[in-house]
């Protein structure tokens, strides 16, 4: 059989990309559309170090707990006073879906299943 695939490496394609929009854009349109793409580039950065920092004050939160827990009520509603959660009125799966949001847990029954 024939392999006719191009056997272009890294630096070709970016000649060939270059070549490409140089023709499609022209020249004239080539310098704001990199402009446009820089803007792009720096939101894109600003909005995943935003996420990073969020990401790190929820793994950073730490519980205090001050003596032994008897009840499940009472841890859920430890963890919740923690965290800045009201408990007045809010049963146990409540406080579960609260607490798992604010942890950033996606499904909290995966760690039901795994005890």
């Amino acid at each position: 059989m024939f392999d006719y695939s191009l056997n272009i490496l890294g630096s070709e394609w970016i000649i060939i990309v270059f070549v490409a929009l140089v023709l499609i854009l022209g020249t004239n349109q080539l310098p704001s559309a990199a402009r446009k793409l820089g803007i792009a580039v720096n939101e894109f950065n600003k909005a995943k170090n935003e996420v990073q920092n969020q990401m790190k004050g929820i793994s950073n939160t730490t519980l205090d707990i001050s003596g032994p827990l008897e009840t499940e009520r009472q841890k859920l509603e430890m963890i919740a006073k923690s965290l800045g959660v009201d408990t007045t009125g809010k049963h146990d799966e409540e406080l579960r879906k609260i607490i798992a949001g604010k942890m950033g847990q996606k499904n909290t029954d995966q760690s039901e299943d795994n005890v």
